[in-house]
C-alpha cells in the first residue's frame, strides 16, 4: 500500500469519527476520537470471532504506519508550531521561570522517581527489567502532551495564568522529554561503554540549546519576511516553510525540532509581530489555517492511537502493571513540581491548587507512545507499550473528561 493510500484511509476514518463525535458525543476532539476509534477496535475484534478478514487487514494496516517516525519526525512540528502560535506570549513572558524550571527540573525529577517506583513495582510482579530500562520509562512517560490538553484547557475556562502555566510547561516539557529519553536511551544502548558526563552534557545542551537557537533565527526570519510584503497566500505559505524547513535543519544539524518550532511559534505569534507584520486579513488567514492543521493532524494522531491498540501484546501482567502505573506516575509529577511551586507562587500569585491542577491536567498523549515504539526487546518494548499505553488511555479519557470540571470547582474563587 502506497503512502497516499495510507493518508486517505487515515483521514477517511478521521472525518467519519470526527463527524460520529460532534454529530452525537459532543466530546473534546481528542477523546472522542479516541473512545470512538478504541470501540471501532473491539468491534472488529468481536467480529474476528466469526470472521477474521477484516482483523487481519487492520493489523497489516497498522503495521504499514511508522508510528514513531510520523509522529516525533513530522506531526509533531507542525502541531507544537500551531499550539505556540495561539499562546498567550504576554502571560508566558511573566511565568517563564516557573514554566522552564517545570520544563527540565521538573521533567528530570520525574523521570528518576517514576524509574525507581516502578523497578520496584515490576520486581514485586515477577518481572525482572533492569533499572536503566526502567528509567527509560520514566523519560518517556515523565512529558505531558500540549496536543491533549490545549483544547480542553480552553473549553474548561481555565484561568490565564494558570492554562499559560499548563500549556506552556507542555509545549517545552517534549523538546526537553525526548533529548532525557534520547540521552538514557544511548546509555541503556551501550551499557558496557564508558560515558563520560560531558558526552551527555553536550548532546544535552546541542539539542536543547541549539533547538532554541534556531527557533529563535526561524522566527526572526519569517517576521522579516512578513513584515516585507502584504499578501496572505504567500504569508500562511511562508509559515508552512518555517515550519517544514526548520524541521529539516533541525534533523541534519541534530538539534530539537520540538523546541525550535515552539521557540518559532512564539515570535511568530506574539503581539508584537503580529501588529507590524500581519494585516488583519493575513492575521486571519494565518489563524485559520494552522488551527485547521491542527484540527486535522489530532483528529489522525488519536485514531492512530486508538488503532494500535491492535498490535499490543495484551498480557494480563502487563496490563496490571499499566494499572498500577497510573497513581505511581500521578504522584511522581507531584512531588516533581511542588519544589518549583513553592519556590515561585508568592511572587507570580498562583492560583490554589496549582499543584493539583497540573498533576491532573498534564496529560500523556502520543509522544509518549511514539518513544514506547522506539525500544529495542532488549529494552522490554512489549512490556513498556502495553503500560504506555494503558497509561495514554486512562489519562486521556479519565483525566481528559474530568480536568475541566476540577479547573472549574478549584478555581471558583480565583476567577
Amino acid at each position: 500500500m502506497d503512502y497516499y493510500s495510507i493518508a486517505t484511509i487515515l483521514i477517511v476514518l478521521s472525518a467519519l469519527f470526527g463527524y460520529i463525535n460532534v454529530k452525537f458525543l459532543k466530546l473534546p476532539i481528542t477523546i472522542g476520537l479516541m473512545i470512538i476509534t478504541i470501540v471501532f477496535t473491539v468491534i472488529i475484534v468481536g467480529i474476528a470471532q466469526f470472521d477474521d478478514t477484516l482483523l487481519i487487514q487492520e493489523r497489516k494496516f497498522i503495521e504499514l504506519i511508522d508510528f514513531e517516525t510520523v509522529l516525533l519526525d513530522i506531526m509533531l512540528s507542525f502541531l507544537l508550531f500551531a499550539g505556540a502560535l495561539h499562546t498567550n506570549f504576554n502571560q508566558l513572558k511573566v511565568q517563564r521561570w516557573p514554566i522552564l524550571a517545570f520544563a527540565t527540573l521538573g521533567v528530570l525529577v520525574s523521570t528518576f522517581l517514576v524509574g525507581i517506583a516502578m523497578f520496584y513495582v515490576l520486581k514485586l510482579m515477577n518481572l525482572e527489567v533492569d533499572f536503566i530500562y526502567c528509567l527509560l520509562f520514566g523519560a518517556l512517560i515523565s512529558p505531558t502532551d500540549p496536543i491533549a490538553v490545549l483544547g480542553i484547557l480552553k473549553k474548561a475556562g481555565a484561568p490565564k495564568k494558570l492554562e499559560t502555566k499548563i500549556v506552556g510547561e507542555s509545549l517545552f516539557n517534549d523538546g526537553v522529554g525526548v533529548v532525557v529519553f534520547l540521552t538514557i536511551f544511548a546509555i541503556a544502548a551501550k551499557p558496557d561503554a564508558a560515558i563520560e558526563f560531558s558526552d551527555i552534557a553536550t548532546l544535552f545542551g546541542q539539542e536543547v540549546i541549539g533547538g532554541i537557537i534556531l527557533g529563535l533565527l526561524l522566527g526572526w526570519i519569517t517576521f522579516k519576511l512578513l513584515k516585507s510584503i502584504d499578501n496572505y497566500e504567500i504569508e500562511v505559505i511562508l509559515t508552512l516553510a518555517t515550519v517544514m524547513g526548520g524541521t529539516m535543519l533541525a534533523h541534519h544539524f541534530h538539534l530539537s525540532a520540538p523546541l525550535a518550532m515552539v521557540t518559532a511559534g512564539l515570535i511568530v505569534g506574539n503581539d508584537t509581530v503580529r501588529n507590524s507584520a500581519m494585516s488583519e486579513t493575513t492575521e486571519l488567514y494565518v489563524d485559520k489555517f494552522w488551527e485547521l492543521v491542527d484540527v486535522l493532524l489530532n483528529t489522525i494522531l488519536f485514531v492512530m492511537i486508538g488503532m494500535e491498540m491492535l498490535v499490543l501484546t495484551l498480557e494480563g501482567n502487563y496490563i496490571y502493571a499499566g494499572l498500577l502505573a497510573i497513581p505511581i506516575i500521578l504522584v511522581c509529577r507531584y512531588i516533581s513540581l511542588f519544589i518549583p511551586i513553592k519556590f515561585f507562587e508568592k511572587r507570580l500569585d498562583f492560583v490554589p491548587k496549582t499543584n493539583l491542577i497540573m498533576t491532573w491536567g498534564g496529560l500523556r498523549g502520543g509522544i509518549s507512545i511514539a518513544l514506547a515504539l522506539s525500544l529495542t526487546d532488549v529494552m522490554h518494548r512489549e512490556l513498556f507499550l502495553v503500560i504506555t499505553y494503558v497509561v495514554v488511555v486512562v489519562s486521556i479519557v479519565g483525566q481528559g473528561l474530568t480536568v475541566g470540571s476540577i479547573i472549574k470547582k478549584l478555581t471558583r474563587k480565583a476567577v
